[in-house]
């Protein structure tokens, strides 16, 4: 069972990755994301959230290879004294202001905002985090949970993640596989770090 939140909880690091590699109404990916990062930061503030901090943004090629322009990438972390659901609502609602669907999964989008991690979470238990992590890249692409699985189970995986959240969070501890963002985004090879730039 997922863990619930008090209302007098501490707050938890929350960590963002938001990408974008499509305009929306004539914007360019990176208009699009300081419109979102806009959005983010005012609903965090007025829930009570701070200590709100934005990675460089990067260039990364489209995730699979040859599925679409480049992307623009960043990370966000911030202290989040809710619930994670009611995060990924918000996150889920700002993607649909910018005309997000979900008709497929890792297609060319105007805006992806993806919760990673909160805190030292596991949702909604070990087991069942373990299942999604194991997936094959085929299984990934055509299977989507449905309900919150934190930490993100690919993030580990993910140069166009690991690389913006060094800026942000390069300290925060997975709490299954135990490793900090920085010493993940270091099991990456030198080819993938070459292929994701700051603009």
């Amino acid at each position: 069972m997922a863990q619930a939140f008090l209302s007098n909880a501490e707050p938890r690091k929350a960590l963002v990755a938001l990408g974008s590699n499509l305009p929306v109404e004539g914007q360019a990916p990176r208009v699009v994301l300081d419109r979102a990062i806009a959005q983010l930061r005012d609903y965090v503030t007025a829930q009570g959230g701070g200590d709100f901090k934005l990675s460089q943004l990067y260039r990364t090629p489209a995730f699979p290879a040859g599925s679409g322009p480049d992307f623009v990438n960043a990370a966000i972390s911030f202290d989040w004294p809710l619930d994670p659901n009611s995060l990924l609502e918000k996150l889920h609602a700002i993607e649909a202001d910018f005309g997000r669907s979900r008709s497929q999964r890792w297609a060319a989008r105007g805006l992806d905002l993806d919760l990673l991690g909160l805190g030292n979470l596991v949702l909604p238990d070990p087991d069942t985090w373990q299942v999604w992590a194991n997936l094959s890249t085929k299984e990934a692409q055509s299977r989507a949970p449905d309900q919150l699985i934190l930490p993100h189970p690919r993030m580990a995986e993910r140069g166009f993640v690991l690389i913006p959240l060094c800026d942000v969070a390069p300290n925060w501890c997975h709490p299954i596989l135990g490793e900090t963002v920085s010493e993940l985004r270091a099991k990456l090879s030198p080819e993938e770090c070459r292929e994701i730039n700051p603009l």
